[in-house]
């Protein structure tokens, strides 16, 4: 099996630090590690965590193992320190923690928990987040009394199942314990219905939960929430258990560092160009604030340092999240905790090791070369008035920044494999309905942001003449003589590393707010793209629904993550009808074409038992085996389960990351730092993505975090 070969060469090639004579009865350690043995009530505990914290490095750290089938464990590669460790795992509840130093065999005693209640308090949220009572199919027939004040958008249950995992679940982790208590500073203002009320303006998020709210019906969506903490406060547990980590799940590593601030929240971290997991080695991870703060911060792994840089924007009246209004919080009163302008939503490396950002470095109005009457060639064909966020690059090395306008809205972005290393970009909202790039060649060349930029609306070959005609815009009826517009403007982008084509991924109605189900996109920007690109546009399966984020393999697939609770790929080479004319402004063309995993965890008691409850933000391919896994792993960032979930050989390793509990991520990256220092040289780099980490454990003190995610040869690898 290709996954036992790769990693049994990777323990050929890892290094090692001499070991120290040890009984046989625990593991062999070198003087860098921790080892020892976890013993419970009943004998070895196999299948639980360890973990080892410091604080005395420049920035807290904790690296975390699993026991093996005899309750040993090696927590490797540990900076001089001292450290508190303790042992946590399902039908646990935490250990004491006892003192220890690397070089030492540690022998620790598991603590049974309880009762139930106990126990639960540290299953993934999703167990908890399951207990929502969905609202029933009929109550989303026309007329019906059950949805009075919902969006008419919302018109299934799959539309407001997706609508609560991609728009409330994926700022904001629902199961974990900050969410599924009501805290009393919103309890003691009357019932559970006006506490989630107030508990939903709290923040300077309360525009955009509203506008969520709106489209699911303020009335329907608060009493649901207010009935779900209801019935917990009185005693109700998750309907289901999780399973500890069993086989090659007992052989990841952990590691987890501090940065930025506990009142700053990060969306994405970068270590390396995707195209060259090689790129950067060893050097520093970079991060995106988004709305928190125009400080985008840095970790440096070696050292162990957390430090920032500060991104500067171009117009001194670029809004700030400091005019958001906002209520009261439980955690921080009236304090307007966020100060960002810049809205750093996604960061990206590329081979100079120059760090790109969708940033906004102006106000909303677009410059004059965009806008109707401009000579600009994409203009002419979709002038366009504004965009909220646009483009940015910083060069480390010189210490520099570049302000990049553009006309198109930015919100993730990814090199292209062309001679230009065209950036691509998505908008994130059907707004506009285009699709933006960047010559950076061009522009870096030129520095000349105005012709080193384009962009083009997404046109389907509607009347299958192979080539892009005159269009109907996206509310109008088909001509038979003419090409359809479909306002399904990106939110996931990549390119295609097997051709020219340009893959996207858009949100589905209850996300949009628009009538139409989401897509993943093909584009063919073909030699002008303003006037020659065509789309295609394919919906996920009958019975799923929710595409979010999107990765291409080596070969070509496409993968995605969907709301219903499932990772899916798409090859479209095993599409065996024709992929344009009139059916394909449909997007249900080739469904022989996709290939469903169905994600671990339970599902709402009410909804169809081949989904789950469970929710991933994005999904990675690890193309180059940056991880040890094997090349072109899709890897998803499965919030709601509090892990990352790998596909290999169409099975599903389930990698839950125990602490903080709340483990809650947007985006995964991977980085070769030494190609022959065996698992040691290889890993995953992740932070935790959540917009208020002081949901999680650890409250207000709690900062956000850096993970590295490691594949060992088994359990006891050094």
């Amino acid at each position: 099996m290709k996954t036992r070969t790769c990693i049994g060469m990777l323990l050929l090639l890892a290094g090692a630090v001499p070991a120290l004579a040890f009984p046989a009865a625990g593991p062999s350690i070198s003087r860098v590690d921790i080892g020892g043995t976890v013993q419970g009530d009943h004998g070895p505990e196999t299948g639980v965590w360890v973990i080892a914290e410091t604080t005395d490095l420049p920035t807290k750290y904790a690296k975390i193992v699993v026991t093996d089938d005899q309750g040993r464990f090696v927590i490797p590669s540990l900076p001089k320190a001292s450290y508190r460790v303790w042992v946590r795992g399902y039908g646990l509840v935490d250990s004491p923690k006892v003192s220890a130093r690397p070089g030492k065999l540690v022998n620790l005693k598991a603590v049974t928990a309880p009762d139930e209640r106990a126990a639960a308090a540290y299953y993934p949220g999703m167990y908890w987040y399951s207990l929502i009572d969905v609202p029933k199919p009929e109550d989303f027939v026309a007329g019906a009394p059950g949805n009075a004040g919902m969006a008419p958008t919302m018109k299934s249950q799959a539309a407001w199942v997706d609508t609560m995992k991609n728009m409330c679940q994926s700022c904001h982790a629902l199961g974990s314990k900050g969410i599924r208590e009501v805290p009393e500073t919103f309890a003691r203002l009357g019932d559970s219905f006006t506490a989630w009320a107030h508990r939903t303006q709290a923040g300077q998020a309360m525009p955009y939960m509203a506008i969520v709210l709106g489209s699911m019906g303020p009335e329907k969506a608060l009493a649901m929430y207010a009935n779900w903490t209801d019935r917990i406060r009185q005693g109700e547990l998750p309907f289901a258990k999780p399973s500890r980590p069993e086989g090659i799940e007992r052989n990841v590593v952990y590691t987890v560092w501090d940065w930025a601030s506990p009142k700053h929240y990060q969306h994405d971290a970068i270590s390396t160009d995707k195209r060259n997991p090689r790129i950067n080695a060893n050097g520093l991870i970079w991060g995106s604030s988004e709305e928190s703060t125009d400080l985008v911060p840095t970790l440096d792994p070696v050292r162990n340092i957390a430090a920032e840089v500060r991104h500067p924007y171009r117009d001194p009246k670029t809004p700030s999240s400091l005019d958001l209004p906002h209520g009261n919080s439980a955690y921080w009163g009236m304090e307007p905790i966020w100060d960002g302008h810049t809205s750093i939503h996604n960061v990206m490396m590329d081979e100079a090791k120059r760090i790109w950002f969708t940033a906004r470095i102006r106000p909303e109005q677009n410059p004059a070369f965009c806008r109707k009457g401009s000579t600009h060639p994409s203009a002419m064909v979709v002038p366009l008035d504004g965009s909220v966020r646009q483009l940015s690059v910083y060069d480390p090395a010189t210490k520099t920044w570049n302000l990049i306008d553009t006309c198109f809205t930015t919100h993730h972005l990814y090199f292209g494999h062309d001679e230009n290393n065209t950036l691509w970009t998505s908008s994130g909202s059907p707004a506009g309905g285009v699709v933006g790039w960047l010559n950076t060649k061009m522009y870096l060349q030129t520095h000349d942001e105005q012709k080193s930029q384009g962009w083009t609306p997404l046109i389907i070959d509607t009347n299958g003449n192979g080539k892009r005609d005159d269009y109907v815009e996206a509310n109008q009826p088909l001509d038979p003589s003419k090409d359809k517009r479909v306002m399904a403007a990106f939110y996931g982008i990549m390119p295609s590393p097997v051709d020219n084509s340009i893959w996207g991924q858009s949100m589905d109605r209850g996300f949009s707010r628009m009538d139409q189900p989401g897509y993943i996109v093909r584009l063919d920007p073909g030699p002008d793209p303003a006037r020659t690109a065509l789309a295609e546009i394919y919906q996920p399966p009958e019975g799923t629904f929710g595409a979010r984020g999107i990765d291409i393999d080596l070969n070509g697939v496409v993968w995605t993550a969907l709301s219903s609770g499932h990772i899916a790929s798409f090859d479209r080479r095993l599409c065996k009808g024709p992929l344009n004319g009139p059916g394909a402004a449909e997007g249900k063309q080739c469904p022989e074409g996709w290939k469903l995993y169905q994600m671990p965890g339970p599902q709402f008691r009410n909804l169809d038992a081949q989904g789950s409850a469970n929710h991933a933000y994005y999904v990675w391919v690890d193309r180059y085996n940056a991880f040890g896994l094997g090349a072109n792993v899709a890897i998803a960032s499965a919030n709601g389960g509090e892990a990352l979930i790998a596909v290999v050989d169409d099975k599903l390793i389930n990698l839950r990351m125990p602490y903080p509990l709340g483990f809650f991520t947007k985006n995964v990256d991977g980085r070769i730092d030494d190609p022959l220092a065996g698992w040691k040289g290889r890993g995953l780099w992740t932070t935790s993505g959540t917009r208020a980490s002081f949901h999680n454990e650890g409250g207000v003190e709690n900062s956000p975090k850096v993970y590295k995610v490691q594949m060992r040869p088994d359990p006891l690898a050094r």
